[in-house]
């Protein structure tokens, strides 16, 4: 069995999170669920990443997105949170003949009958019940619980310790908020954001920011005093 060649798009805190959660994988690699190890070639960001960070991580900036063509053939996940970044660089690493892969941190909870795109990040001690669907390019970060019979569409961000009960539908590009709730049954817009902390107990719709107990949408002049993302 061979390494497989990986690159990670974004070289942030969550871009580092995700390779924390490639070491982890490649630890568990004797486990019959996770076959493939990982040979991390290094960051791909169009920023100035901390190189003692990365150093300490023991990876290396291989420089600008704008390289992805020299990573042909290789393997790649994406460690950026937003969801419209996220999609776009994912459009252009499938273009310049890059594979998005899975991984899934051992200490992770995982029901059966998952269906897992590929491109998902899956941090530690997240817990997934049964037949969830989770879609291309999804992140689960560490703590965050998601109920039975959930479907997660694409380019979904669920944050720290946020819960989604069952039989929930979060559409493209939705944002869960840490600590955010989100009760049994509903269904989330494309885009929206629920704001850390909210309680959310009646559908959303699409592209709106969501907050409070009970969460209720913000008005545009509330988000631009706000800053929230829309």
């Amino acid at each position: 069995m061979s390494d497989l060649p990986l690159v990670i798009l974004g070289a942030g805190g969550f871009g580092r999170e995700a390779f924390d959660v490639v070491l982890a994988h490649n630890a568990a690699s004797g486990l019959p669920q996770r076959p493939n190890v990982f040979e991390m070639l290094g960051f791909l960001d169009d920023g100035e990443p901390d190189p003692d960070r990365l150093a300490r991580q023991g990876a290396r900036h291989l420089g600008p997105t704008s390289s992805l063509a020299d990573y042909r053939g290789c393997f790649y996940l994406i460690g950026v949170a937003d969801p419209t970044v996220r999609r776009r660089l994912a459009g252009e690493a499938d273009a310049g003949g890059l594979q998005a892969v899975t991984v899934i941190h051992p200490s992770a909870a995982i029901g059966t009958q998952l269906t897992v795109a590929p491109g998902t990040v899956i941090c530690s001690h997240v817990s997934v019940s049964t037949n969830v669907l989770l879609g291309p390019h999804t992140h689960l970060n560490p703590n965050c619980v998601i109920g039975h019979d959930c479907v997660l569409t694409d380019y979904v961000t669920v944050y720290p310790g946020a819960t989604i009960s069952g039989n929930v539908t979060l559409r493209s590009q939705v944002q869960v908020g840490t600590g955010a709730a989100i009760v049994q049954g509903l269904t989330i817009g494309e885009r929206t954001f629920v704001g850390a902390g909210a309680a959310v107990v009646d559908d959303l719709h699409a592209d709106v920011v969501a907050v409070g107990v009970p969460a209720r949408p913000l008005l545009k002049s509330q988000k631009r005093e706000t800053g929230s993302q829309g």
